[in-house]
Parts: structure tokens; sequence; C-alpha cells
């Protein structure tokens, strides 16, 4: 009876993982997938611990508690703005857990161990650890802790193939002879290395697909722990995360123009600080207070937002939203257009909007609103840089040639919310802020909207 119950706990968690993966592609199901994946990741747990392999419940219930209580704190201290810092931290407890079971199992069992359970046993540890470290520097680069720039030097991609290809090394001469026991802590710690080498060498500007690379790698490193524990449930479900990772990674290098290996060893955004600190300012702009931003505002019929980076910084995404229902109640048709690799994270715009309480109807894609841009008033960018740069159309030498963009300057007038004229990460001067329908309101995102929104209320009836 306890065989069955799991069988059938394991099979419906399945399921529901599925559905849950298909709900979150769309922001109108959203929470009805989450909820489907919650559901899953309970009837899992039931069904582990009902197992018969389990003695002694005293260690994993002080675990469960442990991590519940960090959990819970990391819910509510990490405020919406830092959900890509958070994101990089799950990815990393869940990589070192699984680079950790691998290691239980190893010395529990290497000198009965199969080639190709020590196999699984080899891949999940390298997958794990470089995970836990890779996220790790993530999460310092976006947190600024570490600097955002790329680390590179000279013979750096030789350096990280070698200290990989040592690591695979060390790990086939585990699976011709699982007993070497000396050898395992060399895996371990080239991989723990190799992850640190991985990440130090890629920009912010690529964090959104590191982020979902990562993702895919612990997801990996989850199905190979399933294979050494013969659970099938494990096996489903780090296919299923190690692929949604991996297809997300590559609608994010299609969204930059970009390939997997210039993501992972080209160093883009090294030029960031080569250019003069005041290079950009000796080009004229048109710079614009809010009142006079506000005039052209309150005759508009049609809106565009365009979110950045900048506006998680400032946190003003409430203010933007505020700004959108005055705009409405005006009468202006007001919609926000996201890029797919705009903030940190993928969907990083959207979790901002939504906890701002922006209806997904509101909300599109590049590619659904893109055609618009050419018919509306006004295009409101706030604090995003490279994705609406229009040199990407028509400069070859910039290194964001044949990235797709939001068309904004397409629109009958461009307003620029940005703190300064410096550039974004990909290190290049944006084309969009000499144009001469630009106008740039120049401060805080959260402060500049603030005062948008006190000028518009002076000239729009309740």
């Amino acid at each position: 009876m306890r065989d069955a119950f799991v069988a059938v706990a394991y099979l419906v968690a399945s399921a529901l993982f599925v559905f849950g993966l298909k709900g979150i592609s769309q922001p109108k199901t959203a929470r009805r997938g989450l909820r489907c994946a919650e559901v899953g990741m309970l009837l899992a747990v039931v069904g582990t611990l009902v197992k018969h392999e389990i003695v002694e419940f005293q260690w994993i219930a002080t675990a469960m508690v442990i991590g519940a209580a960090a959990g819970t704190a990391m819910s509510w201290t990490i405020p919406m703005t830092a959900m890509p810092q958070r994101i990089a931290l799950s990815h990393a407890f869940g990589a070192l857990a699984a680079g950790l079971v691998g290691t239980a199992e190893y010395y529990d069992r290497h000198e009965a161990l199969s080639r190709f359970t020590m196999g699984a046993i080899g891949l999940e540890c390298l997958l794990g650890f470089l995970t836990f470290t890779g996220s790790l520097i993530a999460f310092a680069k976006l947190a600024e802790v570490l600097p955002g720039r790329p680390w590179i030097y000279r013979g750096q991609n030789y350096v990280n193939l070698g200290v990989l290809a040592a690591a695979v090394a060390a790990g086939v001469w585990l699976v011709v002879d699982p007993g070497r026991t000396a050898i395992f802590p060399v895996l371990v710690g080239l991989a723990l290395l190799f992850g640190v080498f991985l990440v130090v060498r890629i920009g912010g500007a690529d964090m959104p697909t590191v982020i979902s690379l990562l993702n895919s790698y612990a997801g990996l490193s989850a199905a190979a722990m399933g294979f050494v524990l013969d659970n099938k449930l494990l096996i489903i479900a780090g296919a299923l995360d190690g692929s949604s990772g991996l297809i997300l990674s590559v609608i994010m290098c299609r969204a930059m123009n970009r390939s997997f290996t210039n993501v992972l060893f080209g160093g883009f955004g090294a030029v960031e600080q080569a250019a003069e600190p005041g290079a950009v300012e000796e080009r004229p702009v048109r710079s614009a207070t809010a009142e006079e931003a506000v005039m052209l505002l309150e005759t508009a019929g049609d809106v565009i937002i365009v979110p950045g980076y900048g506006l998680a910084v400032a946190q003003a995404q409430h203010k933007i939203r505020e700004l959108a229902d005055i705009l409405e109640r005006n009468g202006c048709q007001v919609r926000f257009a996201i890029h797919p690799v705009a903030g940190r994270m993928p969907g990083h715009m959207n979790v901002l909007l939504a906890e701002a309480d922006v209806s997904y109807d509101r909300i599109f894609d590049m590619d659904q609103i893109n055609s618009d841009f050419a018919r509306c008033d006004v295009a409101l960018v706030v604090g995003a840089n490279d994705v609406t740069n229009p040199a990407a159309k028509t400069r070859q030498d910039s290194p964001i040639y044949g990235m797709p963009i939001l068309d904004v300057s397409s629109a009958r007038t461009v307003m620029v919310i940005k703190r300064s004229m410096s550039s974004g990460f990909a290190g290049v001067e944006n084309e969009l802020y000499f144009q001469d329908k630009t106008l740039m309101l120049f401060g805080d995102a959260k402060h500049v909207a603030d005062s948008l929104i006190r000028e518009l209320e002076s000239v729009v009836p309740v």
C-alpha cells in the first residue's frame, strides 16, 4: 500500500509540474500554474517522506524547519526589485543540495558503484557545484557586491576550458575506477573553481541569459541525482527544469542576437569602462522639465511606456502605474512594452509591473507592440537603454548591431527618464537620446514620475 501511494503521488506530482510549467508561460494563468507546481511539490515531499527507506526523521525535520525559516525570511525581506538576486540564490542553494547529495552517495557507496551510477554522480556533482559558485557570483554582481562588468585577462578562455577539461578528466577517472576516493575532492574543487571562472567574465547585460542557463544546469544536476537515487520524479522534474532553462536561454540569446559562445566567452560589456566619462555630454540633447513634458502628455491619445532596469533600481513601478492611471483617466490609451532581456532576469519587468497591480491586458511583448510605436503619440522610456538603441539597426560597427530592439524611435515624441547620459551595459551611446524628437527628463525615475503626477493632477479632472 505504501509503495502504491508513493507511485501515485509521484505520478500526480509529475503531471502537476508539467501543468504548472505550462501555466506560468502566460501572465493570465501564471498564478494557477504556480499553485499546480506548489501542490505537486507538496505531493513529492509527502511521497518521499513515507518511503520505507527513511529510518529516522530527526535530521529531516530539522532541515525542513531551517529551510522553511530561511525561505520565509527571504520572501519577507527581499523586495521585488531584488528578485534577480533572490533567483540566483535559489539556484545556488538547489545546486548545492544536489552536489552534497552526490557527494554523500559517492562516499557511502563508492566500493559498489556501477560505472553508470558513478557517471551520474560525476555529472551531478560537476553541474551542481559549478552552478553553486556561478550562482553566487551572479548574485554578487547583481547585488553590486562585485562589479557588473566582465573580468577579463589574456588567455582566459584557455584557462577556463583547461579547468573544465581537468574536471571532466577527473570524473572519467572515477567512472573507470570509483575506488579512487582521492580524486573525488579534485572533481569537486575544479567544479567550484570553474563556476567562478565561468561567471566572472560575463557582464551585467547578459545576466538574464546567465540566470536561465544556471537554472538549466541546476535542473540537469537534479535529473542526474534522480538516476543516482533511482527516483523517477527527480528525473522528470530535473529534465523539465533543465530543458525549460535551456530553451529560455536560447530565447534570451535570440533577443540579443547573440550566440551561447558569445555570451559565455565574449566578455560582452568589457568596453563599458573604456569610454571617456564626459564623451557623451559633448553631443547636444533636448532636456525638458516636468511641466513641459506634461503639456505633451496631457494631449496625448496613445502612450506606450517602456520600463527598464532604471525603473527597478528606483523602485518606481508604483509611481509609473499611478501615472498611467491618470493618463487613462484623461482619455489616453496607455500600454507597457516589454523587451525580453529588459532588467536582470527573464520576466523582470513583468514581475515589477505585476507587483504594482498593472493589469495583464496592458502589458505587451516586443513582437506584439513594436509595430504600434509608429502610431503612438508618446513613447515614455523609463530607465531602459540598450533595448531601445537605434544603433542596433543603423550602425554595423556597434556591438549591439542586429539585436532586436523596441522601436521607440518611430513614435511621434519620445520621452526618456534617466539619471544621466551614461551608457548601458553594452558600453555604447544610445542614439535615441540625440534625436530631435527625444526629450530627456533627468533624475531618479521615482522622483521624476512623482513630479509628472503632480503636474498632471493639476490639469486632469478627477
